[in-house]
């Protein structure tokens, strides 16, 4: 049986992430099982006052020895496409959009590393300032980030996938931003899905997916559960609940 941890879409709430760890811990001590890997589905930055504490906490973690994997999100995706070059369009954002746009939480980003009020200033000096204060270390995490991983009959990923098409031709676009053609897709893809990008008032399982995003970045909870083979539970401070179709 193959055992994983996932965690949903954090979006800047490092207290929220330091939670739901401790429910793994808890998990983790009624099993005995202190390998098994803890995967978080993206979504690290944005909208949230501590992105910079989020994306430093899983660092120091992995660094440290911890079993800990992370996924690559849209949101993650814009933060140093920006950096990079604040031009560059993102592909899958929506024409007119930016990631400063109060919609998209890039400003809350920003904030977090000492760039202040970064949607209602120039883009220029935004840009330089951002660039000066974003540690290396933070932007080559975020950009070595996989879209998605396999583990026994069970894919983890950000978003989602382009149904019918095999994993090792998907396109990180997809992986990271779909939505139409894959949420109402009721097929049996040839493996479980666990993703997030979509946000919910709760973890749901569909069947052939199972979405954890419960609206952490608009008040509510994050989302920690146990994948056991192609069984899933939530992880609660009673205990695991299980989650079915």
């Amino acid at each position: 049986m193959t055992r994983t941890y996932a965690i949903g879409d954090i979006h800047g709430h490092i207290a929220l992430l330091q939670g739901v760890h401790e429910l793994i811990r808890a998990d983790r001590a009624r099993t005995g099982d202190h390998d098994a890997p803890v995967i978080h589905l993206g979504d690290l930055v944005d909208r949230g006052p501590d992105c910079r504490a989020v994306v430093q906490f899983l660092i120091d973690g992995m660094a440290a020895g911890q079993p800990w994997l992370v996924i690559k999100g849209n949101h993650d995706r814009m933060f140093t496409r920006f950096l990079r070059d604040p031009k560059e369009p993102e592909p899958g954002l929506k024409p007119g959009l930016s990631w400063l746009h109060p919609r998209l939480g890039g400003s809350a980003t920003l904030a977090s590393y000492g760039v202040k009020n970064a949607a209602d200033r120039p883009i220029a000096p935004v840009h330089a300032e951002a660039v000066a204060a974003v540690p290396q270390a933070h932007i080559d995490f975020i950009d070595s980030r996989p879209a998605w991983l396999q583990r026994g009959d069970v894919v983890y990923v950000h978003a989602g996938i382009r149904p019918g098409v095999a994993m090792a031709d998907q396109i990180e676009t997809d992986l990271v931003w779909i939505r139409d053609g894959w949420l109402d897709d009721p097929r049996d893809h040839g493996f479980l899905v666990v993703h997030g990008h979509t946000a919910l008032d709760h973890a749901t399982h569909y069947g052939n997916r199972v979405n954890i995003d419960s609206s952490a970045a608009y008040g509510g909870p994050l989302t920690a559960v146990v994948v056991e083979g192609r069984d899933v539970f939530l992880l609660t401070d009673a205990g695991r609940v299980a989650l079915t179709a």
